[in-house]
């Protein structure tokens, strides 16, 4: 039990609500349209967790001599001796192949697009060390998140998938910002890519904020391409006063409350939002 916690700990599995509600809310929508099982879901949910999982123990392994150095990463399980690599590198690959292997069965052109859906969101743990966007990489990783959900459910894509994918790049890469701005100086120190370490502080909690605005636009623009009941308005007012909060409680100098801003307060992001659709269906 101790080991599998620990292997749960590295690859932050509880993060899995920041995703994971946005891809159940688009197969909700390509659902309006095309009829689904309860096999097609249960896939849908065993291709997000163990592609999440892949990309954090890839994340993991690469940056374990980073994260050694790092005193705010030091005591992750790979660098403190708590898992071995090698039974990392066997974990991350089991769920590699068990993520290509479940998208295949979900629908043939899931299948075909895994590799690259693998590329992108293991890729973006490479992505610091050569550019300081690396925060809009991964909210692109997490990004695919609704559109292989609506390709797994009606085979293609739509305008509805495209503008959740904004939503979610925007609103993660606006948080991994926020967050990112704990490891500031270390990453200057280290040579790493950051916007925090590229622009200080105040400009960084400024480009968040203008990302976290994109994305209250684009959820807003979901009913224009989809019939939604005014729930779904509530929910878009709720996303936009907590991300309002979320500003409010991280300010330059004092980052004593960016656990429960990045936490926290996300996880309601994306809760608040599968509720707002599955409230709002007509």
């Amino acid at each position: 039990m101790n080991h599998l916690l620990a292997f749960g700990r590295m690859i932050k599995f509880s993060h899995s609500i920041f995703a994971m509600p946005f891809a159940l809310a688009s197969g909700l929508l390509a659902a309006q349209t095309h009829d689904t099982t309860w096999q097609q879901w249960a896939l849908i949910v065993l291709c997000m967790v163990t592609a999440r999982s892949a990309a954090m123990g890839f994340n993991r392994i690469v940056d374990r001599h980073i994260d050694a150095k790092n005193p705010r990463t030091a005591i992750r399980e790979i660098p403190s001796g708590q898992i071995p690599l090698a039974a990392a590198v066997m974990f991350t690959a089991a769920a590699a192949a068990i993520f290509v292997a479940a998208a295949a069965i979900l629908h043939p052109l899931c299948g075909w697009l895994s590799p690259v859906a693998l590329l992108i969101v293991c890729g973006y743990s490479l992505g610091k060390r050569f550019t300081s966007l690396v925060h809009l990489w991964l909210g692109v990783a997490l990004g695919l998140a609704p559109i292989a959900a609506w390709i797994a459910i009606t085979g293609g894509i739509a305008a509805t998938p495209l503008i959740l994918a904004f939503a979610v790049a925007t609103w993660v890469a606006g948080f991994d910002i926020l967050y990112s701005l704990q490891d500031e100086e270390f990453d200057r120190g280290a040579g790493l890519r950051s916007i925090p370490a590229a622009l200080g502080q105040g400009m960084a909690m400024n480009v968040s904020s203008l990302l976290h605005i994109l994305t209250v636009l684009a959820l807003a623009a979901v009913p224009f391409v989809e019939p939604l009941r005014w729930p779904y308005w509530v929910g878009v007012v709720a996303i936009a006063a907590v991300l309002a909060y979320e500003h409010h409680l991280v300010k330059p100098g004092d980052l004593s409350k960016i656990d429960k801003a990045f936490f926290d307060l996300n996880g309601y992001i994306s809760l608040a939002f599968f509720v707002a659709v599955f409230a709002a269906l007509p």
